[in-house]
């Protein structure tokens, strides 16, 4: 069995495991490749931290969405206000 993973990554998929680490979605071998992908890509490192920033922001307003009930009970009184 052969056992290793691919370190050379796009932008995008760069992208994509950054959100993953960030809300606890990535496997153990995704956090490494972003790892040693930040280590050698600059750019991405600088939109790996604002990104984090944001998250911890979002975390600290304390934002929430609307549940389905919520939406719909809006939705109602728009079309009763048209």
């Amino acid at each position: 069995m052969k056992i290793g993973f691919k370190v050379k990554i796009s932008s995008e998929k760069a992208a994509i495991l950054c959100h993953k680490v960030q809300y606890g979605e990535a496997t153990f071998w995704d956090r490494i490749r972003l790892r040693l992908y930040l280590v050698i890509s600059k750019s991405n490192a600088n939109y790996t931290k604002k990104n984090t920033r944001l998250t911890v922001l979002c975390e600290k307003a304390n934002l929430h969405s609307l549940s389905e009930k919520e939406k719909q009970a809006m939705k109602q009184r728009l079309q009763e206000k048209i």
